[in-house]
C-alpha cells in the first residue's frame, strides 16, 4: 500500500522519498500521525482526472517515429505602437 516515513527522515533524504514515490504513495508522518502524501506528478494527474497535454506525452515518450505536422511559421513586421 505504499511507504510510510517520518517527517524527520523525509527532511534528511528527500531523494529516497522521491524514489519510493515511484513505487507508490509515500505517507509522511508528523509525531506519529499521517500529515502528507507524496505522489509522482503522473500519479497525481491520473487521480485528479487532469487530461494529459499532447506535448507532454510527446516529450515523455521521446519517440522519433512520431511525426507532428506543424504549419509554417510566419513572421510579421513589427507594428508601431500608439501611445
Amino acid at each position: 500500500m505504499g511507504t510510510t516515513i517520518t517527517s524527520r527522515d523525509f527532511n534528511r533524504d528527500v531523494s529516497a522519498a522521491k524514489r519510493a514515490a515511484e513505487r507508490g504513495p509515500v505517507t509522511i508522518t508528523d509525531h506519529g500521525r499521517p500529515s502528507h502524501v507524496l505522489l509522482t506528478a503522473e500519479e497525481f494527474d491520473r487521480l485528479s482526472g487532469k487530461q494529459e497535454l499532447m506535448g507532454d506525452r510527446l516529450w515523455r515518450s521521446h519517440d522519433p517515429s512520431i511525426e507532428l505536422e506543424l504549419p509554417e511559421r510566419r513572421f510579421e513586421p513589427e507594428r508601431d505602437l500608439d501611445l
